[in-house]
């Protein structure tokens, strides 16, 4: 009999216990917002962390996170450009969920400047120009290079790459976005392109060409 006591003490003991732990989890989640002005808008991906436990989440796209805690912690919220800041939980909540609105202030950081030089000094540099022997076959290929026909020639035959590519579509999509909902201007109307126009027809760009 005292046997069955003692272990049906044992467990409501850890019942309590456990209980206990368990009363202590906290189902923490908010917003994130620049509260820099008066425009509100969230903070994306701001790193929330756990004090001196080293876990934590970040905050999606809208600013939004969740997080289990417990009571007492201290939650650190950090982001790129903003002041971190504390945010302590309370101790005495009687409810397991727990929602904030956190607002971070924007961090300018200037980073002091710094100019690369390929010459120490500019004495350096006119020793070096003044030394640099430049052979007539370099002479003739430089001018080679920077002719007219020659550049026009690689200006058609050299294919773009990925990021004058990425340019020209961003560039169309911003020129887009911006008439959007209107009818975009009319270049008729516009004497630049008259004038560019006319300077084609004077060179003869409009000539049937054999």
């Amino acid at each position: 009999m005292k046997v069955r006591i003692s272990i049906l003490f044992f467990i409501l003991f850890g019942a309590f216990s456990a209980w206990g732990q368990n009363n202590k989890l906290v189902q923490f989640s908010g917003m994130v917002l620049d509260g820099t002005d008066e425009q509100l808008y969230p903070v994306p991906y701001t790193n929330i962390l756990v004090k001196d436990k080293g876990r934590g989440t970040y905050s999606d796209l809208k600013g939004f996170f969740s997080i289990v805690v417990e009571k007492g912690d201290v939650i650190i919220f950090s982001a790129i450009g903003y002041k971190t800041v504390e945010y302590k939980i309370p101790n005495d909540l009687k409810d397991d969920r727990y929602s904030i609105v956190q607002l971070m202030t924007q961090d300018a950081i200037n980073l002091p400047e710094t100019v690369v030089f390929p010459w120490p000094s500019r004495d350096h540099f006119k020793l070096e120009f003044l030394a640099m022997d430049v052979t007539p076959e370099l002479q003739e290929r430089a001018t080679k290079n920077l002719a007219n026909d020659a550049l026009r020639r690689m200006r058609n035959e050299v294919s773009v790459d990925g990021n004058e590519h990425a340019d020209y579509y961003l560039r169309q999509q911003a020129r887009e976005f911006y008439y959007i909902g209107q009818q975009p201007p009319m270049n008729i109307f516009n004497p630049v392109a008259w004038k560019k126009f006319f300077d084609a027809w004077k060179q003869g760009d409009f000539k049937k060409k054999d």
